[in-house]
């Protein structure tokens, strides 16, 4: 079941095509943003400090929110790449980057191989490759979907079929490995693939491994000893994050039923939120909004929930919307507004309970995009790989400016990278270098 947009909202209309399939299996995610001073659902209290903008360990960025704290005010006239280098076959899983580095994922032309390229950030001369066999035959494409998580001086690379590597990251040298479907008794079966992005929080490396016995596992990071298992149901597509919420600091997620909250010191759960209707891909990661959380799937559309004193979720929304109702694009918070794209692009009041402010259709939003903002400005990277830069505070759809990346595209799933002034975005077939300055 899928919400369509409604009507009586603002709408721009824009070049319109029809859509160019499903990205099932994409991971989501995010750990959201404070929001100003406002009415409606609340002020939620801030939730964090600015990141600096040196590095992109993970999905999603510092915060695992789409969040930065800067983008230009115009983009370039044409496309004028640092560098650009050649990969082997399509992509799903992001890019994580740092000032030195910039990790890829890949799968070999034999399609048997799962491969993760690190690359000089500043040159593009591949600096290892890490490879590891990995036959199958998985829904939307046999490549990684998780985006690889780099921690102090090592970066943790995961297969869509469930093999996982701690390698270090200047050398690629594998630190150690593990097949998580085998090691945690795993047994159901592999449609989408393994596609949470891992996460460290309190020094413990959490995994969504979807084991009866383990469906949510902590490890050492330097070792992968495991500190605790939680049981429950096989794993969902989206990512995990971290949230503080009645004061208590907890992991919020998936399994493929229900939306959760886990212990982080124990992996005890903490409570389950079993939507109103069944059967969600539960690709979409939830968002953090200060002591609130945003949640966007296809059979549910948009909502707000809140928290009791004690951490636990009130099962009754704060908000609903239906019509932003996207099967595996994770929204954005930018200053007090919601972004989200599903057929169109929506700009949703977050302190007015989640009341539309406007609406745009333009073939950059059909089907699937993914978006990175400050409070001021949003950049959109569409799934033919067109940047779009939007003005994220304006009364109504406005283009600041756009940039076409790439020509006979339309395979852009893998969430870009911005470090610094440099954009890191993949296609299917390379991974360029674009500075936005």
């Amino acid at each position: 079941m899928r919400s369509k947009p409604g009507e009586g909202i603002p709408v721009v209309a824009g070049l319109l095509t029809e859509p160019q399939g499903s990205t099932e299996g994409h991971p989501g995610g995010g750990v959201g943003r404070p929001a100003p001073n406002n009415s409606g659902v609340g002020r939620p209290a801030p939730n964090r400090s600015p990141a600096p903008n040196n590095s992109w360990p993970g999905w999603r960025g510092p915060n695992r929110d789409g969040h930065v704290p800067w983008l230009p005010e115009t983009l370039p006239d044409q496309a004028k790449f640092l560098w650009r280098k050649k990969l082997f076959n399509q992509g799903l899983g992001g890019i994580a980057a740092t000032e030195k580095y910039v990790v890829v994922v890949d799968r070999d032309l034999a399609d048997a191989t799962d491969i993760f390229h690190c690359f000089a950030a500043d040159t593009g001369d591949e600096i290892w490759i890490v490879r590891q066999i990995a036959p199958g035959r998985l829904d939307y494409g046999n490549s990684p979907r998780a985006t690889p998580l780099i921690w102090e001086n090592l970066v943790f690379l995961y297969g869509a079929f469930g093999h996982f590597h701690c390698v270090e990251l200047a050398t690629g040298k594998v630190v150690w490995q593990s097949d998580l479907r085998s090691q945690f008794g795993v047994t159901d079966k592999l449609v989408w693939g393994m596609a949470c992005s891992p996460l460290i929080v309190g020094g413990k490396l959490i995994l969504s491994p979807g084991g009866k016995e383990a469906s949510l596992v902590a490890v050492e990071p330097r070792t992968g000893k495991v500190i605790w298992k939680s049981p429950g149901n096989p794993a969902a597509f989206a990512s995990i994050v971290v949230g503080s919420f009645g004061g208590k600091q907890q992991i919020i997620g998936y399994d493929n039923i229900s939306l959760g909250g886990w212990d982080i010191a124990t992996g005890k759960r903490l409570w389950t939120l079993v939507p109103e209707v069944a059967k969600d891909f539960n690709v979409p990661t939830p968002i953090v909004w200060g002591d609130k959380l945003v949640v966007a799937t296809e059979n549910n559309g948009t909502r707000i929930y809140g928290f009791d004193a004690e951490g636990n979720i009130k099962p009754q929304p704060l908000a609903e919307y239906f019509d932003l109702a996207p099967d595996t694009h994770t929204p954005v918070i930018a200053g007090d507004r919601l972004f989200g794209v599903w057929s169109r692009l929506y700009c949703l009041s977050l302190s007015n309970g989640l009341k539309p402010l406007w609406t745009a259709q333009d073939e950059a939003f059909f089907d699937y995009a993914t978006i990175l903002a400050t409070d001021e400005r949003l950049l959109i990277t569409s799934q033919a790989g067109e940047l779009l830069l939007i003005d994220a505070k304006a009364d109504q759809f406005k283009i600041l400016s756009r940039l076409k990346l790439f020509e006979d595209e339309n395979g852009v799933y893998s969430h870009p990278a911005l470090v610094g002034e440099r954009l890191y975005v993949r296609s299917s077939g390379e991974v360029v270098c674009l500075p936005l300055k």
